[in-house]
């Protein structure tokens, strides 16, 4: 995020662009549907069933096969949108323009190169010996892997940053050493919820407090018990799991050996965590952390430029052979399956991601078009006046709505943006407490964000998995997780949607207005 020295854009600053972005777009000219404002939820609807048919009922997690789907949904909404489907056509541009999915693009590309700059370092390798070293078998590594990721995402503040991470190094060493796949999977997407969730820093965070009315400092403050109360009972669903679910037999034994050096991009990770935690914004940290990994790499002998960058230039290039003394340059003969090629872990690191960044680009523009259609208000509209009739559905109501946006805007930070005022309108409704209207919206938004197997957080994981099986010769396609395999195992996920749900119900912790005030808002 943003510091004093630069004055950077302050997170703040950039919820409250955001947040103007969406109220523009409810204010601006609708589109009128055939059928009425229900149909404009036909692009997501439709989107969510191709997705339950691909990854729930066929089994393929294929991301670029996600993207076809929400072409053809948003192809198929159109046909329902009245006029001359100018104002249909712009919505789309307008919302692939939103600045909340650059942001989790940024992070998943810079995020990309620093895992696969640390796998190229021998981080995996580290991680092994470290395991073998400490007696960490296969039945607690991920648990240990949920309690890692929980705290580098709480450190960093953002949960897809760390799925990618955790995805591309401690996943395929928890597979070496015999942990069941999904359990891993699962583990690491628990630890991003945690951070999402919890981090000062996080977008989730900030648009929670923010919204609400409320400072950030008291709402962290404020929601920690709840997500201490649901990590406790993830970590031991993870130990008893653990000794439960099996691993994948790996072939070979050489693979199996650690090796300690390995374990110096550490402290490539703890640059990434301080510079994070000093207020830098993410995109600085990582840089730093990356800058340091690289040196490190070409230090200590752990990998070659090469291995991190090369350019394939064929013979007959204008200029191939008089740079060829560059250590970045290899000539390759003109038919050559790799002449004409760029490689390396920086390039192979953003290059797994296009897909889902083409992917969320649509997602948010079919979004804009519920929104623009009416639908998104229709839907809040009719749960405000209809449903959150007391206080406690009123509670409910928040939960369950939460969890249903978030089932249709796939990244969690769009998902609460939009719902916000309409958690806001609920909470003043029954002069419900900022800080408790905050924390719902946040604990839901960052539990959905990585459960539903089409949600921004679970592909990006699935995007980096997919990658691991050209990068180690010993990974194959069966140690890919499907996206619908591991919902049910992101146990902290699922246990701070429970405990919400169950507070929603019984009233435990509520508070009202008059109960407590919230500070000055804070803008950092």
């Amino acid at each position: 995020m943003g510091s004093s020295d630069d004055r950077q854009d302050e997170p703040g600053d950039e919820v409250e662009e955001e947040l103007m972005q969406a109220e523009q777009a409810r204010s601006e000219p609708q589109i009128e549907f055939y059928g009425g404002k229900w149909m404009s939820t036909i692009p997501i609807a439709l989107f969510i069933v191709w997705a339950v048919f691909q990854s729930g009922l066929l089994g393929i997690g294929d991301t670029t096969g996600l993207v076809i789907g929400m072409l053809v949904a948003l192809i198929v909404g159109m046909l329902f949108a009245k006029g001359d489907w100018k104002s249909y056509a712009n919505t789309i541009f307008e919302g692939m323009t939103q600045r909340v999915a650059a942001t989790a693009i940024v992070a998943w590309l810079w995020a990309g190169m620093f895992a696969q700059v640390l796998q190229d370092g021998g981080f995996v390798e580290g991680l092994v010996w470290a395991a073998d070293a400490l007696s960490i078998g296969a039945a607690l590594f991920p648990a240990a892997t949920f309690i890692l990721a929980a705290l580098l995402a709480t450190g960093i503040g953002t949960g897809y940053g760390t799925t990618i991470a955790f995805t591309g190094l401690f996943f395929p060493a928890g597979v070496l050493i015999g942990a069941s796949p999904v359990l891993m999977f699962g583990a690491i997407l628990s630890g991003a919820v945690f951070g999402d969730n919890l981090a000062p820093v996080s977008d989730t965070t900030i648009v929670s407090a923010v919204t609400q009315d409320s400072d950030i400092g008291g709402v962290v403050a404020s929601r920690f018990k709840y997500a201490i109360f649901a990590a406790v009972f993830a970590l031991v669903g993870y130990v008893i799991a653990g000794s439960m679910m099996d691993g994948i037999a790996v072939s070979g034994e050489t693979v199996l050996e650690g090796n300690p050096i390995g374990l110096i991009h550490l402290v490539s990770m703890l640059i990434v965590i301080v510079t994070a935690i000093s207020g830098r914004h993410i995109v600085e940290a990582i840089s730093w952390g990356l800058i340091f990994a690289i040196g490190a790499n070409l230090a200590f002998g752990l990998a070659k430029l090469q291995q991190m960058l090369v350019f394939y230039a064929p013979r007959n290039g204008p200029f191939a052979q008089d740079l060829a003394f560059l250590p970045v340059v290899q000539v390759v003969a003109p038919d050559a399956e790799t002449a004409g090629t760029v490689s390396g872990s920086l390039y192979n690191g953003a290059l797994g991601f296009f897909p889902l960044i083409v992917l969320t680009l649509l997602i948010v523009a079919g979004a804009q078009i519920m929104i623009r259609g009416g639908g998104f208000e229709a839907l809040q509209n009719w749960l405000l006046n209809s449903v959150a009739t007391n206080v406690r559905r009123a509670e409910t109501t928040m939960v369950m709505g939460t969890a249903g946006v978030n089932a249709m805007i796939t990244i969690n930070t769009a998902a609460e943006i939009a719902i916000a005022p309409y958690v806001a309108r609920i909470g003043q409704k029954f002069n419900i407490n900022g800080y408790r209207r905050a924390n719902i919206l946040d604990a839901n938004s960052s539990a959905m964000g990585y459960i539903f197997p089409w949600g921004g957080g679970v592909l990006v994981g699935y995007a980096t998995m997919v990658g691991l099986v050209e990068q180690f010769d010993w990974f194959t396609q069966s140690m890919v997780v499907n996206p619908a395999q591991v919902w049910p195992f992101v146990f902290h996920g699922w246990f701070l949607f429970g405990v919400f749900l169950l507070s929603a119900l019984t009233g435990f912790g509520l508070e009202y207005v008059s109960d407590r005030k919230a500070e000055e808002v804070a803008r950092v």
